[in-house]
């Protein structure tokens, strides 16, 4: 299989103007001539669903929540980038474009980088449009903060809300089309299988997830938008319901699964706080603005945080980064936090976390500026651990939570598999080893606002594929096989609950694929992974039946497609022998413990073809560097 990236020729600020006009077009009175199924209700999905009803396109979208406005996307807290300069300090759409190609580390197309940058102001605009209800200065024009990873203040915001505000903006321009009847919603449905005809992506096979009745359904192009997979840790910031299961089984029919270890530890997250806790909360990473991040200096300090005077604490993101301090990417502050911990610093019942402390922003700004740039933030933390955040410092620890890796996609966002797309964080293909934070937004609003409603007008132009209708036999071969999945799983009757795997993979990724991996740990994994998988088809107990609503059996399923994704993912960080950001080999650090890349040997994207459960064929996509040299990241 060639991987053929279709990035555009030409100078990096005009390639997407060029191919926006030599892309094919379809004119106006044939859209409506076309189904698209759009699969997921997050940013990404809502904006294309939106995007491309407005256009003329008859759309069917399908989520697995009661209603699209419940999409995980309304977790995101800090905000979402743009290169608008609107404080005059130096940003463009260069800068941005640069700093995400370092940020991660190296590891992406530099084409589609630039494009993000490229398109992120329009995004605002479409936002402001909307009514999201942006943060702003005295005067009303729109504020900015400050994240990890840059020297400029660039992030819009919402509070601790942005997720939420931008899926009500999405959600809003969904509904008027649902109103015209341009868009038709299917809720508590979950894709179980992709239909492929004639070689083209043309159906998907749901379960109604109330009734338990499988459902069939056509379209002349599928859109994946169905978020991350970080949820094969068991303990995550993601929804406990976000799965891979959309995805997973389209790369089950064919679709390259794109750099499936890059997964990001975000460093300010809730500490874990018992054995049968079952998700993890994100705190932004905007509260790194204003909040410092300590240790005490000496190991197995016990004192009350405000009992241990300033010179006998350690800031050691300020001391070891000056330039960018407790803004450094995510990366780099999840790895100098566990490694304090590690050493006998941290803090807590646990000692497995590190203080966030707001003291001296209150002190030099007032207890109500920190109300009202993270109040609702700082009710969540009091809410859940009990202590007041305003008195006392925060604890953190770093948690798995986003995902680098997904479908491989070209430069129009299509898989390969011709007609199905992966949009957002269900693909691989902007943030490179580590995402710097408020770029999730940005790049799955990008995604469906601005990018694809031109590629898939490209796709449906260029093949004039017969319409196929659920009376196909691919559609009834596709629900055999679903039914017999599901009667497999039900037919076990063993001991175990699904939960029980979950957890035991969770352990098993967490210990030797999570924030450290080394060649012994990733091989055990392996073995581990693959000797638990055996043990969930002989013992798994999943009650209940298939013809209602049954949520063990939805749970299996997913922890089924985890149980090979975990291995593929332990496989791939195994077969890169180098670190780079989120992928962290202990073999490869420098003098300094920084991620020490191989860019002669390992410049490209890692893209694995499946064949049989724990067999896959490695690919790979070269990355050319011909605008930003990689050099070794700093940023001290």
């Amino acid at each position: 299989m060639k991987l053929e990236s279709k990035i555009p020729a030409g100078e990096l600020k005009d390639k997407w103007t060029n191919h926006k006009f030599n892309m094919k077009l379809v004119n106006p009175a044939n859209k409506r001539k076309y189904n698209v199924l759009v699969v997921g209700t997050g940013l990404a999905g809502a904006s294309a669903a939106a995007s491309l009803a407005e256009l003329g396109y008859n759309v069917s979208v399908f989520c697995y929540q009661d209603s699209a406005r419940r999409a995980h996307s309304i977790a995101a807290q800090g905000g979402i980038n743009a290169s608008k300069n609107y404080q005059n300090d130096g940003d463009s759409d260069y800068r941005l474009f640069y700093d995400t190609i370092k940020g991660g580390d190296y590891r992406a197309r530099e084409a589609n980088v630039y494009r993000l940058a490229e398109v992120s102001g329009n995004i605002i605009d479409q936002c402001v449009a909307q009514g999201v209800p942006f943060a702003r200065e005295y005067g009303g024009l729109l504020a900015n903060r400050s994240f990890g990873g840059a020297q400029v203040s660039r992030t819009f915001y919402a509070r601790g809300q942005t997720g939420q505000q931008l899926l009500l903006g999405a959600y809003s321009a969904l509904n008027r089309q649902i109103g015209l009847g341009k868009v038709k919603t299917y809720y508590r449905r979950e894709m179980l299988e992709l239909v492929i005809v004639d070689g083209h992506a043309r159906g998907i096979i749901v379960r109604n997830l109330v009734t338990g009745e499988l459902e069939k359904y056509s379209g002349d192009a599928v859109l994946l938008a169905t978020g991350g997979y970080s949820n094969v840790f068991y303990l995550s910031t993601n929804a406990m319901n976000s799965n891979a299961t959309a995805i997973w089984r389209a790369h089950r029919k064919g679709a390259l699964f794109g750099n499936p270890c890059y997964t990001q530890i975000h460093p300010t997250c809730i500490p874990v706080h018992g054995d049968y806790q079952s998700k993890l909360t994100l705190m932004s990473e905007s509260l790194r603005n204003d909040g410092r991040i300590w240790v005490p200096n000496k190991v197995g300090d016990n004192r009350a945080p405000n009992d241990i005077p300033e010179n006998e604490r350690d800031y050691f993101l300020e001391r070891k980064y000056p330039s960018f301090g407790n803004l450094v990417p995510r990366d780099v502050a999840s790895r100098n936090a566990k490694e304090q911990c590690d050493a006998g610093k941290g803090v807590g019942d646990t000692k497995m976390a590190v203080y966030l402390d707001f003291a001296e922003a209150i002190g030099r700004l007032g207890q109500k500026a920190i109300e009202d740039k993270y109040g609702n933030l700082f009710d969540m933390y009091q809410t859940i651990t009990g202590e007041n955040p305003y008195k006392v410092p925060m604890r953190i620890f770093p948690a798995p939570h986003y995902t680098m890796g997904g479908l491989w996609v070209d430069y129009n966002l299509m898989t390969t598999i011709p007609g199905l797309f992966a949009l957002g964080e269900a693909n691989f293909s902007d943030h490179g080893a580590n995402r710097l934070g408020a770029s999730a937004l940005m790049q799955g609003l990008a995604d469906g606002y601005f990018v694809i409603p031109y590629t898939l007008g490209d796709y449906l132009a260029t093949n004039k594929l017969a319409k196929v209708t659920t009376e196909h036999p691919e559609f009834a071969k596709e629900e055999k096989s679903v039914n017999e999945l599901v009667g497999k799983l039900l037919a076990i009757k063993g001991k175990r609950t699904v939960d029980d795997f979950h957890k035991v993979l969770g352990r098993i990724m967490w210990n030797n694929v999570g924030m450290s991996r080394n060649e012994e740990g990733l091989k055990k994994a392996i073995k581990e992974i693959a000797e638990l998988r055996a043990e969930f088809w002989k013992d798994v107990n999943v009650v209940g039946s298939a013809q209602d609503l049954n949520q063990t059996l939805e749970r299996a399923g997913r922890v089924a497609d985890y149980l090979e994704l975990g291995e593929l993912m332990a496989k791939d960080a195994l077969s890169r022998n180098e670190s780079c950001g989120g992928h962290f080999r202990a073999e490869y650090q420098t003098e300094e413990n920084e991620a020490k890349r191989d860019d002669e040997n390992y410049t490209f994207v890692s893209a694995w073809e499946y064949k049989n459960p724990g067999e896959w064929e490695f690919h790979k996509e070269d990355l050319d560097f011909e605008f930003v040299h990689p050099t070794q990241r700093s940023y001290k």
